[in-house]
């Protein structure tokens, strides 16, 4: 079965920066990928390589098994980061002119879009704004989905309708590539590739992520105190209620890290949050991302 969308061994440099660092990354029809990493860790630009936007400066990347071009990515439906909706238009325009560029339904806005239809997209909240950019993307029934932080500053409720959207594609049989920085929406996903210093350093289902990390549990009335100390050290400590999670560390070290304070110290199974800080915030390669 012919990959919707492959990377082989891609690297991207932009002088002495070296954004992506020989990363393999496929999409097959149906299936959710959920591509992680912090802010600087290679996504975008990963992205904009599979979609020809860039070249690389070695490796290869397919569409449906072909070098990116004007062909290919007319079976694919992109929501980038900044949207790519031309604010002094309606919705309705908008769609109007995907339709000009790639066929498929003129009109396919919500139901719930549709009282909205002839305001200028500048003048929509930034909510309705990604759902009008959905429809634009979803307009010509792609094969593929690609999907830049598509619910980055939107409240929760449009995140979930959001989501609803995406696995409707893939269950219609689209593949999805989708960066996120929300822990809930990656456990949304089938697969997931995450980035660091613009590598890939984990790369699976969420229970293959996760496996068998552990995080120290500090329990203590001086929880203050000890958060300072353990920041102190170096240590990235969250307060959950009222206990420390420690993630990527050992109960030796996070004691001496605490020093005199009283805690009793437990080991718990790591949350995919926690997994994904050790292994971006570990991460030591040599290369920088953008």
């Amino acid at each position: 079965m012919t990959a919707l969308a492959e990377a082989l061994t891609v690297t991207r440099r932009f002088g002495h920066l070296l954004a992506v660092d020989q990363v393999d990354l496929q999409v097959d029809d149906g299936e959710v990928v959920g591509l992680l990493g912090a802010n600087g860790a290679g996504k975008t630009t990963l992205i904009r390589l599979l979609l020809g936007l860039l070249p690389t400066t070695d490796g290869h990347v397919r569409l449906f098994g072909l070098p990116p071009s004007r062909e290919t990515r007319r079976r694919l439906g992109y929501v980038s980061q900044g949207l790519g909706l031309y604010e002094d238009l309606t919705p309705r325009e908008n769609l109007a002119f995907a339709h000009a560029a790639f066929g498929g339904d003129r009109e396919v806005l919500p139901a719930g879009l549709r009282p909205l239809a002839d305001v200028p997209v500048g003048r929509l909240p930034l909510g309705v704004q990604r759902r009008v950019a959905f429809a634009q993307a979803l307009a010509h029934r792609p094969d593929l989905l690609v999907l830049d932080e598509p619910t980055s500053g939107v409240d929760p409720l449009a995140r979930a309708r959001l989501w609803e959207t995406i696995r409707e594609a893939a269950d219609a049989g689209a593949g999805v590539l989708v960066t996120t920085h929300h822990m809930d929406e990656a456990e949304e996903c089938d697969r997931l590739v995450v980035m660091a210093d613009g590598r890939v350093v984990a790369a699976g289902s969420v229970a293959d992520i996760v496996g068998d990390a552990r995080v120290v549990v500090v329990r203590t009335d001086a929880w203050q105190q000890a958060f300072g100390s353990l920041e102190a050290a170096g240590l990235h400590a969250a307060l959950v209620g009222r206990t420390l999670r420690v993630p990527g560390t050992r109960a030796g070290d996070v004691r001496r890290a605490l020093g005199e304070i009283p805690a009793r110290l437990e080991e718990a199974g790591a949350t995919l949050e926690e997994r994904f800080l050790e292994l971006t915030s570990g991460w030591s390669g040599s290369g920088e991302a953008a």
